[in-house]
């Protein structure tokens, strides 16, 4: 059975790969790596099978659209730089200091802020040239929401959102965009889904987070943050932006599945449910290559309950038969 699905880029390098293992159980996915938005706008017009999204929709959002949401995998966003003579995690930044290069206020590496963060690094009278998402997207959402929750003054200029009005910069459409406009840009930073960055061999930088501490994107630090996660919220919603922790990466995130709570296909329905069963219980391993974090079991068998919620003409579509 293939099932269609579109949105967030966010997941898309696990989503491809889950894909191609979940073939041997006889399921063939056409996923594309469209932007949050035009996933959730296609989910709505029911064009694809799923939707996918980075920024959840509330209660309200899903009731509108009869829509069940669910998560699937945790990610970690980064901020990305080519600033040439400054090794791979030789930078540090804040969050405060992410949003004043991103409202325009400060312009250059070799700037006083960035200086006092750097000690002893050798960084360049170099032009900053921001990269940022230009579609509507969920990892903007999330690293704005990180912006937000550090930023008194971006929280009330700019705000959070899957399109925000931008202070300064250039647009690139996709995680594979920015990447790809960072590394051919001398001076660029950006934010992308940590994968794209390890794929990419991109710089990141190191972040202060919540407690104070410098840390390094990496696994452990994704799931220092993951830990703290609340998944009691209404669908699924948990945030992970911010979290406290000396070793928690401070951009953290869960990714979602959007379905139709009124669908018209029982067998492409059960499909779907059955390509995400089978990533929950097959597809940690490569989650963890790809540097994303798995669910825990006991939220993967929340998400499971919920499906059983689902009906098509009173029949349950899941368990899947």
């Amino acid at each position: 059975m293939r099932v269609t699905g579109a949105g967030a880029s966010f997941p898309n390098p696990v989503y491809q790969r889950w894909g191609e293992g979940a073939k041997a159980a006889g399921i063939e996915l056409n996923y594309q790596s469209v932007g949050s938005g035009a996933g959730i706008n296609q989910i709505r017009n029911r064009t694809v099978d799923f939707g996918a999204s980075d920024a959840p929709l509330s209660a309200q959002q899903l009731a509108e659209g009869n829509l069940i949401q669910f998560p699937t995998v945790m990610g970690a966003v980064v901020p990305i730089v080519n600033v040439p003579g400054v090794a791979d995690d030789g930078l540090r930044l804040t969050g405060e200091l992410l949003a004043e290069i991103y409202m325009g206020k400060v312009a250059k590496w070799n700037d006083a802020r960035i200086a006092e963060l750097n000690p002893g690094v050798a960084l360049p009278n170099l032009a900053i040239a921001p990269v940022y998402r230009a579609d509507s997207s969920g990892t903007s959402f999330v690293f704005t929401s990180y912006l937000s929750a550090v930023s008194a003054e971006w929280k009330s200029r700019v705000g959070a959102g899957t399109s925000v009005r931008w202070g300064t910069g250039a647009g690139a459409r996709g995680n594979e965009g920015v990447a790809g406009t960072v590394r051919n840009t001398r001076g660029g930073i950006g934010y992308v889904e940590n994968a794209y960055a390890t794929q990419n061999k991109l710089s990141t930088a190191q972040l202060r987070n919540k407690a104070g501490h410098y840390v390094k994107a990496s696994m452990e630090s994704f799931g220092a943050a993951a830990a703290s996660a609340d998944w009691s919220v209404p669908g699924f919603a948990a945030s992970l932006v911010d979290q406290g922790g000396d070793a928690s990466w401070p951009i953290v995130s869960p990714t979602f599945i959007l379905l139709p709570t009124n669908p018209t296909d029982m067998a492409r329905t059960r499909a779907v449910l059955r390509f995400f069963d089978w990533a929950y219980a097959n597809g940690g391993d490569a989650a963890r290559q790809l540097e994303y974090i798995p669910l825990p079991e006991a939220v993967q068998n929340a998400v499971r309950a919920a499906w059983s919620k689902l009906e098509v003409n009173g029949q349950a579509a899941w368990p899947a038969g």
